[in-house]
C-alpha cells in the first residue's frame, strides 16, 4: 500500500516556495499557475509531490527551460 502524499498548509507550501502565502492565494484565485490544490472545509492544502513537480517543471538550465 502506497503511503499518502504529505499535505501542506498554505504556509507551508509558500514556505517550499520561497514566497508569501498571499501570493498562493493570488495564483490560487487569477489561475496564473496550475499548482494544484485541494480544499478540506475552508482550509488549503497542496501535496509536497504538486510542489517538487511545479518546481522541476519551471528549472531552467543554462537558458534554456528544462520541463
Amino acid at each position: 500500500m502506497k503511503l499518502p502524499d504529505e499535505l501542506l498548509t498554505r504556509e507551508q507550501a509558500a514556505a517550499v516556495l520561497g514566497i508569501k502565502p498571499d501570493t498562493l492565494a493570488v495564483w490560487a484565485t487569477t489561475k496564473r499557475y496550475s499548482l494544484p490544490y485541494t480544499k478540506i472545509g475552508r482550509s488549503v492544502r497542496y501535496r509536497l509531490s504538486d510542489i517538487e513537480q511545479f518546481i522541476q517543471q519551471r528549472m531552467v538550465n543554462g537558458g534554456e527551460h528544462v520541463g
